[in-house]
C-alpha cells in the first residue's frame, strides 16, 4: 500500500495532514505581510477621520451605502481611467471596519472626495434624480432634517485613539463642538469629501 493510499484511507491522518497544509499556506501568504511597510503605515498626508466624517461614516454604514457602493479601486486600467488611481492598503488604515465592499450597482466612491461640491452631495442625498436623471439610487431626504447626535462621539475617538489613532486630547474634547448644529448630511457630505483625498495628486 503506497503513502497516499495509506493516508486517504486513515481519516484521522487526512484531517491532520490538510490543517498543516493550509496552515502553512495560509502563514506564507499573510505573515511577510506584517513586514511590508507599505501594508502597517499610512500613506503620506493621510489623517484620521475628523470627529465630522467619523459621524459620517457611521451614518453610511448605518444607511447601507456600502450595500451598492464599493470603496476600492482595483489596479486595472477600467477601473482607474474611471475612478483614478488604484487604492493603496495605507489608505485604510484607519477604517474599522473596511467599507471596501464588492458591489457595484452605484459607482465606486474611494476618489469621490473632492470630485464634486458639498452643494451636489446635498442635492443628490436628498433626490438623485435632481443631478442623475437615470439614478435608481432612493432618496435619504431625512438625512436634512435629522440632528447629528454627538453624545458618544468622544467615546468613539477615544476607542479609535487606543486603537492606534492618533487623536489629541484637544481633538477629543472639541468634538462635540464640532458636531453642534449639524445635520446628519453635513456629516455624511464631510466624510464623502474625505474618500480617496490622500492620494488624488499620484
Amino acid at each position: 500500500m503506497s503513502v497516499q493510499e495509506k493516508v486517504e484511507k486513515n481519516l484521522g491522518l487526512l484531517i491532520i495532514l490538510t490543517i498543516a497544509v493550509i496552515s502553512v499556506g495560509g502563514l506564507v501568504q499573510i505573515v511577510p505581510l506584517f513586514f511590508q511597510k507599505s501594508t502597517t503605515l499610512p500613506v503620506e498626508g493621510l489623517k484620521p477621520y475628523t470627529a465630522l466624517q467619523l459621524a459620517g461614516r457611521d451614518i453610511y454604514i448605518r444607511e447601507g451605502c456600502v450595500g451598492c457602493h464599493s470603496q476600492m479601486v482595483r489596479p486595472f486600467r477600467a477601473e482607474t481611467e474611471r475612478y483614478g488611481h488604484y487604492s493603496t492598503a495605507g489608505e485604510f488604515i484607519y477604517d474599522r471596519p473596511f467599507l471596501w465592499g464588492s458591489k457595484r450597482t452605484g459607482p465606486d466612491l474611494q476618489r469621490v472626495g473632492g470630485r464634486y461640491s458639498d452643494d451636489w452631495h446635498r442635492a443628490h442625498l436628498i433626490n438623485p434624480r435632481d443631478v442623475v436623471p437615470e439614478s435608481i439610487m432612493p432618496s435619504y431626504w431625512w438625512l436634512a432634517e435629522n440632528d447629528l447626535d454627538a453624545s458618544d462621539i468622544q467615546d468613539k475617538m477615544k476607542v479609535l485613539r487606543y486603537l492606534g489613532h492618533p487623536y489629541s486630547d484637544e481633538q477629543i474634547a472639541n468634538a462635540p463642538k464640532e458636531l453642534e448644529g449639524k445635520k446628519e448630511i453635513d456629516a455624511v457630505i464631510a466624510f464623502l469629501q474625505s474618500l480617496g483625498t490622500a492620494l488624488k495628486g499620484i
